[in-house]
């Protein structure tokens, strides 16, 4: 037996393996991220643009992030009625899928295009993830699992710019999404594989439809030609021909962009005719009959309009982006809409009570503090280190930020263990005490303080804290939602954080602009420091550069108040989530 009611030891070697898969696909997807800030420059030139171009090649970052986020209640909700196994192959396919077209881009659009689906991908991995141990384990021996989840996924945060840094001596930025095109359809074959057999959630084996597979290849092949148009293939007398546009000058009208959309039109009619179809698109449309998709529309619009509204604009100049106003204005109409949807239809996308229970929306409040903790340490502390002693250099910033990223893995699986034999409530607490105390050494830095080793301690400190909060966060919102609504609300813990960055970082950077600003008014003249004629005297300089310090010192402080904040909620919100595990005397030991 398996499932929510059976003892850790029932949970069968095979369904351990799965979840150890899914557990690593959430970890590679987490180190992508990274890995693609690292290639932005390298991405921008292919894509048209020079390094002037910056604020143009936001929708790099912000399409994955769109795709990731407003996409995630209606995976969370598919993977309660569908099963976590099927989302979880289907997620690692999207994001393979993303991943060739990011890696044959020829411009912006397409890159976009290609981030984007490669967001939808990733932002299908965790929810389903942190279901699979609800249903493998009871809510008192959950701890331990949801720590190795959310170690490995930090602990990709941690690989990927050593990961990107390797890859990106040996080969271009391409590359990257080369690699991730065969990892993700490797470990969706494993997973497809494994799945077979399971007591958790089987998968009946089906012959290949080797039709269906020649139509889908086929169909690929032609895509990469038409976005890549090889030389050598363009420039011959006979194959070029295939690559002309027949009206217009779009590559999509050419011979081979029109076979590859009749090749796709033709594996969807074999999907949908076919006795054992490559992709079951008829059960997959029952699926969807019991999804509320005009809301999901309506919640994907919500969220769309909060990360583009808080997602491109400039923090160092303000909250919102120009058309922020209006995006939040269409984002609140979408709400109200969704709301009245919500209560009147009969299969809403969020079922009632879902995440009534206090530890359940207690959850998606902590979670939201502690995103925007997390953001404020990683924006900042880079910032720290280039403006003060490395001197711009990108790579030793990096180096700093990696002393709070190691922090987190090890956090989450000591928050793990913890959550077996403390409150959840106690032990999120415990780690935002640790993570408000090292912002608050942080706001103290003044402009020497990387030179002295014992900056490790605040650093690593932070990121300990922060990670030892995941589990017990986890922990608490599973064990009071309903198995059947455990995608849903895994979904909308990770909207919580990633709304709590999106606001965190608008809001802490302005109020530390507005601190800078103030403390420049008070600056002394530089002929009153340096003397008539001479404005740049190392003196003056000196004082210019502790007044900008102060940006940073009060993001830092608001990050530990944001600590603080989620460790009081959690005390009070988790009093009753039962996380805890209960240990019972041997008999006969005379306890």
């Amino acid at each position: 037996m398996t499932g929510p009611d059976a003892p850790d030891h029932e949970v069968d070697r095979r369904s351990r393996v799965l979840l150890g898969l899914a557990a690593v696909a959430v970890g590679f997807a987490a180190a992508d991220n990274y890995v693609v800030v690292l290639a932005l420059p390298d991405m921008m030139g292919s894509a048209g643009l020079s390094a002037e171009d910056l604020q143009r090649a936001a929708p790099i970052i912000s399409g994955f992030l769109l795709g990731y986020v407003a996409m995630l209640p209606l995976i969370g909700r598919i993977a309660d009625v569908r099963g976590r196994l099927p989302v979880l192959v289907g997620s690692l396919v999207v994001f393979a899928l993303g991943s060739l077209v990011t890696a044959t881009a020829y411009d912006l659009t397409t890159v976009v295009a290609g981030r984007l689906l490669q967001g939808v991908g990733a932002g299908g991995l965790l929810p389903p993830t942190l279901a699979l141990v609800a249903d493998l384990y009871p809510p008192r021996r959950r701890g331990v699992p949801l720590g190795v989840v959310g170690a490995v996924q930090e602990l990709g945060n941690v690989v990927g710019p050593v990961y990107g840094a390797v890859v990106l001596a040996f080969g271009s930025w391409r590359t990257i999404f080369w690699i991730n095109l065969a990892v993700g359809l490797v470990l969706a074959a494993a997973l497809r594989q494994r799945a077979a057999g399971t007591t958790l959630e089987p998968v009946e084996r089906r012959r290949v439809d080797v039709p269906g597979l020649v139509l889908a290849a086929a169909a690929l092949a032609c895509l990469v030609l038409v976005m890549v148009q090889p030389a050598r293939l363009l420039a011959d007398v006979t194959a070029g021909l295939a690559f002309l546009p027949v009206a217009g000058d779009s590559r999509w009208l050419s011979p081979l962009a029109l076979g590859c959309f009749a090749l796709t039109l033709l594996l969807v009619i074999r999907c949908l005719t076919a006795r054992e179809p490559l992709v079951d698109v008829r059960s997959w449309r029952g699926t969807l009959a019991e999804v509320d998709l005009p809301g999901a529309f309506l919640l994907s619009t919500v969220l769309a309009t909060i990360i583009l509204a808080f997602a491109t604009a400039d923090p160092e100049v303000q909250v919102l982006s120009p058309a922020g106003p209006w995006l939040l204005v269409v984002g609140a109409v979408a709400a109200v809409l969704f709301w009245l949807r919500n209560r009147s239809v009969p299969n809403p996308l969020v079922p009632p009570r879902a995440v009534t229970a206090t530890p359940a929306w207690g959850a998606l409040v902590v979670s939201f503090f502690i995103g925007a903790a997390v953001i404020a340490a990683l924006v900042d502390i880079p910032i720290f280190a280039r403006i003060t002693v490395h001197n711009d250099s990108q790579l030793m910033a990096a180096l700093v930020l990696l002393r709070f990223l190691v922090g987190l893995p090890v956090g989450a699986f000591l928050g793990g263990w913890l959550t077996h034999r403390m409150g959840a409530g106690v032990v999120t607490a415990l780690g935002m005490a640790v993570s408000a105390a090292g912002f608050g050494w942080m706001s103290q830095w003044q402009f020497e303080a990387l030179e002295s080793p014992v900056t490790t301690v605040p650093l690593v400190a932070a990121g300990l804290g922060i990670g030892l909060a995941m589990a017990p966060v986890n922990a608490a919102l599973l064990s009071a939602t309903d198995p059947g609504v455990h995608g849903l609300a895994s979904a909308l813990l990770i909207v919580a954080r990633t709304v709590g960055k999106l606001v965190g970082i608008s809001v802490l950077t302005t109020i530390g602009l507005r601190r800078y600003f103030a403390a420049q008014a008070d600056l002394p003249e530089p002929m009153d420091v340096c003397g008539p004629g001479d404005s740049r005297c190392a003196e003056f300089s000196r004082i210019l550069q502790d007044a900008g310090l102060v940006q940073l010192q009060t993001i830092f402080l608001g990050a530990a108040a944001c600590c603080v904040a989620a460790g009081l909620v959690a005390l009070v919100v988790f009093r009753h989530a039962d996380t805890r595990e209960v240990r019972t005397s041997p008999v006969g030991s005379g306890i």
